[in-house]
């Protein structure tokens, strides 16, 4: 049995290249309790999870980390008002309690209070509505331990708190004010999981692609052609909208959410995030999303998606920018058109299609529950659905079952007060000496990368060279797209990532030149 711990001599939960070197190694040919199939929000909460309880893991993805859906989101931590429009109360509060649990206890480097601010010239019904079912968000929070001091309470505000706010929106009278959770990044949100995980002992390898499971072998192709296999009492299925090629009787409609990316100056230069309602509905909202950088991005679209999931990245579709920019246009002052759109992403969820429902991709996507599904196949359990706020009670329930299988292992998680790498109390967080930007997304670890070089990525964007060497030596990261695509970022603007690449080439060249 291949046991827990470090493979080197490096910190704690640092993915080096050497790391990698040595896993490789330790895995192949091993027998472990569990093997995490994908290297998502799911996966990686799933071994950390795992873990955390004494059990031995090994994590495996066939790309890089948050390399799918994760990466794709808004960047919020919901708290689940559209699951109480729906009725939904007790997936609200999950959210609310979940939400709670990353600003409070495990992540709250990564995660900010966040104003959402309903113009009344929206229409004053629209705001009525979200006032009152900001309220209400407000008493289910109230109700999750953590919950009550985590975010101020809803409440009406006039035309001079909309101008402050939301600059570029037109003639406001007045507003609601409801709030909710900011990520700064929801890729190191999973990379932090990943960390964590190795940190307690679990084994994580990108570039290794699981092709079968035959009984308890497990079959792995890496990304230099070679082959390896391990064994597993249990293989924990989290590979997302591709979960079907482990569990064809999964019923799963991918839908795409997208989003478009402009400049915050073409908007006033926000601090809160505008919320517009798409026209004929009651609980479906676009939002311009404030974001560190000087950006803003407009979401969020629901489309479903037919046929097979693709291997590549999905695009908006032309009618899902249009519907973005006419949308948002109904409230601002000066109209955003294409030229403004500086950068655009979209990720396909994984919605769990209800036995009872039609065929699939033909459903309304946007009606679908946002509850995860488990379910055992032999020695597959899959793990899918939900939403990443909720990833670490998804990740519980998926070990819970796991241990129940295995008969060992610690029977009660306890990753809800398990602090992620870089975690620490907000008091603690504002005595870290380096930049707020950075502390904010490496947390106590934001010194480190400092010492590594200051000087940027690209003249006029924050991003540091030492963010890439850092991201090489303890992220995991082994190309340029794992850098400027899922490190930092910079891949949300074309035209940026265009000028970045020299230098990304150039740090790996560095970093890798010794192994």
């Amino acid at each position: 049995m291949l046991s827990a711990g470090p493979a080197d001599g490096g910190s704690a939960g640092a993915l080096s290249p050497a790391r990698r070197v040595a896993d490789l190694d330790l895995v192949a040919g091993s027998a472990v309790d569990v093997v995490v199939v994908g290297g998502g929000v799911t996966g990686a909460g799933v071994a950390l999870d795992a873990a955390s309880r004494g059990l031995s893991v090994v994590l495996l993805e066939r790309a890089d980390l948050a390399a799918g859906t994760s990466r794709w989101s808004s960047k919020l931590v919901h708290g689940g008002l559209r699951y109480l429009a729906h009725g939904e109360f007790g997936l609200a509060r999950e959210s609310a309690r979940e939400r709670a649990v990353l600003m409070g206890a495990t992540a709250p480097h990564l995660v900010r209070p966040l104003p959402f601010l309903v113009p009344d010239v929206a229409g004053r019904d629209v705001s009525a509505l979200a006032e009152a079912g900001g309220r209400l968000g407000d008493a289910v929070r109230a109700s999750v331990p953590g919950g009550r001091r985590s975010l101020p309470v809803t409440r009406r505000v006039g035309a001079a708190e909309v101008a402050r706010l939301t600059p570029g929106v037109r003639g406001a009278r007045g507003g609601v004010v409801f709030w909710d959770g900011q990520l700064t990044d929801d890729a190191r949100l999973v990379v932090a999981l990943a960390r964590s995980a190795v940190a307690a002992g679990a084994r994580v390898l990108t570039g290794a692609a699981v092709r079968a499971v035959d009984g308890a072998d497990v079959h792995v192709e890496l990304d230099n052609g070679e082959a390896l296999a391990l064994r597993a009492g249990v293989v924990v299925n989290a590979a997302g909208v591709w979960a079907q090629r482990l569990a064809p009787a999964v019923r799963l409609v991918p839908s795409r959410g997208s989003h478009l990316v402009v400049r915050a100056e073409r908007l006033g230069g926000p601090t809160a995030a505008l919320t517009v309602p798409l026209p004929g509905s009651r609980s479906r909202y676009v939002f311009a999303l404030p974001q560190p950088g000087g950006l803003v991005y407009l979401g969020l679209t629901d489309e479903p998606v037919p046929g097979p999931v693709p291997e590549e990245d999905p695009e908006p579709s032309e009618a899902e920018v249009q519907q973005l920019l006419d949308t948002v246009n109904r409230v601002l002052a000066h109209p955003l058109t294409r030229a403004d759109v500086i950068g655009s992403y979209a990720g396909l969820r994984p919605l769990v299609l209800p036995a009872a429902a039609g065929a699939g991709p033909g459903d309304a996507t946007a009606d679908l529950s946002r509850r995860h599904l488990l379910r055992w196949d032999g020695p597959v359990l899959t793990v899918v659905g939900g939403k990443l706020t909720t990833y670490r009670a998804m990740a519980e329930e998926a070990v819970d079952a796991a241990v129940a299988r295995l008969g060992r292992g610690a029977p009660r998680s306890r990753t809800d007060r398990l602090p992620l790498v870089g975690a620490a109390p907000r008091v603690a967080l504002e005595r870290v000496d380096a930049p707020r930007r950075l502390v904010e997304r490496y947390g106590t670890e934001a010194p480190a990368v400092v010492a590594l070089g200051v000087e940027p990525v690209v003249e006029g964007r924050p991003e540091t060279v030492g963010e890439l060497r850092f991201a090489v030596r303890a992220e995991g990261a082994r190309s340029v797209a794992d850098l400027l695509d899922r490190r930092v970022r910079i891949g949300l603007v074309p035209a940026d990532r265009e000028r970045a690449v020299p230098v990304a080439e150039r740090v790996l060249t560095e970093e890798l030149t010794s192994y």
